[in-house]
């Protein structure tokens, strides 16, 4: 077996159909082959129809590593199918989707690495596919590949899940609705209220789609080889150490910033407004997004609204299709959009990044998505924090209680325009947004830091590098 020993790397990637988990994965998948690994990036054929539109290309034509490529790196891009048309609409039929998505994308999926592996018997190929898919360690198994677990958020709500039992022994899993208790018996996690934990723990949505897809995903994790974390050592420190004791995890964020490139990620057709924001003095301009996925109410939009002209702030609003409901295009106030003049700027989408590392952005109104916080993080935007769901609320106590860089909207769910008024003049002029501004100053090092070569990050990723090689070659020899 010494001669099979040899093999090159082979990385079958699949990631979750949503733009937070695209981004990483991308970003996952060119620094594994600058490190000289075969990688087939795989999406599914209506992500790429979405990708293909939002940039006016040629479904046929459209390679989104040819770059990658060109520049020396073994990337092979390729497309699957979910089992559903391109027309159906996954967003309006989510839990449908999902239920089918549970149960039957796993054959699919296993056919699919069968006629990879088959294909190409020159490479040692292994399975990198996100925490959320249930399928990855079972299809590991029975093609005997080494399995890389990737999880995009952060290790907090990691462990959360993790250790579901724990929480179910002590009575906390699901949570009491409207129940506010400090749990500090979970490993790695010093103290944490339930209000802060992500809701499909709760009653209310235990049963749910989202709630069972966990529970059965992290059943398989534990089985993984390796689990990767988009998130800093230096931050979460206690949570990876505790993790550690099971399985091999490895900090490896922000892997967003982690790879040169000038690949187009975004599944919507992006509003350039840097020459808008160019007019503007340093630090006087609000960039307000509730991301790329979860809805709220047509009151909330109000509200908000009535709240950033009350503050007579500055700022740029991202109002993606969809935000209140599917199909409704109509969501801010009769005349608002008149009533701001150049005060305001509406886009339907943007590169977020491109704004936020923008001189003139002083502050993000933001619902806590992962990949919006650390992208703050990473160009030192302190936060206005107005979570939704998923892991939002678990992130904001990160923002907000640990790290000091965020304040809280508001209590709850409940927005008043006269208050949110009063937060963002505080925020944006206050004496709290030095500190804040201070704090975020300090994350934005942290994460840059661990990035360099001698960074922990680095450090980190080399480490899984040379354990995975190991473990590939031990593999292959044991055969």
């Amino acid at each position: 077996m010494a001669e099979g020993s040899h093999r090159k790397p082979h990385a079958i990637m699949i990631c979750l159909p949503y733009q937070g988990h695209i981004n990483p994965f991308i970003n996952l998948a060119l620094k594994l082959a600058s490190k000289r690994f075969t990688i087939t990036f795989v999406h599914l054929e209506f992500i790429h129809h979405k990708l293909s539109k939002a940039h006016n290309s040629n479904t046929s034509e459209v390679d989104f590593f040819r770059e990658a490529r060109e520049s020396g790196l073994d990337i092979r891009y390729t497309t699957m199918s979910d089992g559903f048309p391109l027309d159906f609409d996954r967003d309006v039929h989510m839990w449908e989707y999902w239920e089918t998505m549970l149960h039957d994308f796993p054959v699919r999926v296993d056919e699919f690495v069968g006629k990879i592996i088959q294909s190409d018997q020159i490479l040692e190929p292994f399975l990198v596919a996100d925490t959320s898919y249930a399928w990855c360690a079972p299809i590991a198994k029975k093609y005997n590949l080494v399995s890389v677990s990737f999880w995009t958020e952060p290790a907090l709500v990691f462990s959360l899940i993790y250790h579901s039992e724990v929480l179910r022994k002590n009575g906390h899993l699901p949570f009491k609705d409207n129940m506010e208790e400090e749990i500090n018996y979970v490993p790695g996690v010093q103290s944490i209220n339930t209000r802060d934990i992500m809701p499909y723990l709760s009653e209310a949505e235990w049963g749910s789609i989202v709630q069972r897809a966990l529970s059965l995903a992290f059943e398989e994790v534990k089985k993984a080889d390796f689990i990767l974390h988009n998130t800093v050592h230096e931050l979460e420190y206690d949570t990876l150490l505790a993790l550690n004791k099971y399985q091999p995890n490895y900090a490896i964020g922000p892997i967003n910033f982690s790879a040169t490139n000038t690949i187009s990620k975004s599944l919507w057709l992006e509003s350039d407004c840097t020459h808008w924001l160019d007019s503007k003095s340093p630090g006087s301009v609000l960039y307000v997004s509730f991301g790329s996925l979860v809805q709220t109410s047509k009151q909330v939009i109000e509200e908000i609204a009535y709240g950033l002209l009350l503050s007579e702030v500055k700022f740029i609003w991202v109002v993606r299709a969809g935000i209140v409901s599917y199909g409704d295009t109509n969501v801010l106030p009769d005349g608002f959009e008149d009533e701001i003049k150049d005060k305001g700027l509406i886009l339907p989408w943007c590169n977020q990044i491109a704004v936020l590392s923008n001189p003139a952005i002083g502050g993000f109104l933001t619902h806590c998505g992962w990949n919006s916080t650390i992208e703050s993080m990473w160009c030192g935007v302190p936060m206005i924090c107005y979570p939704i769901t998923y892991d939002q609320p678990t992130n904001r106590k990160l923002i907000v209680d640990d790290w000091k860089i965020g304040i809280s909207l508001c209590d709850g769910k409940s927005v008043d325009r006269t208050k949110v008024a009063e937060k963002i003049k505080s925020f944006m002029a206050g004496t709290t947004s030095k500190s804040l501004k201070h704090e975020a100053t300090k994350v934005k090092k942290t994460l840059q830091n661990a990035l360099e070569v001698d960074g922990s990050s680095g450090r980190s990723f080399d480490q899984f590098v040379n354990d995975l090689k190991e473990k590939l070659h031990a593999t292959t020899t044991s055969e």
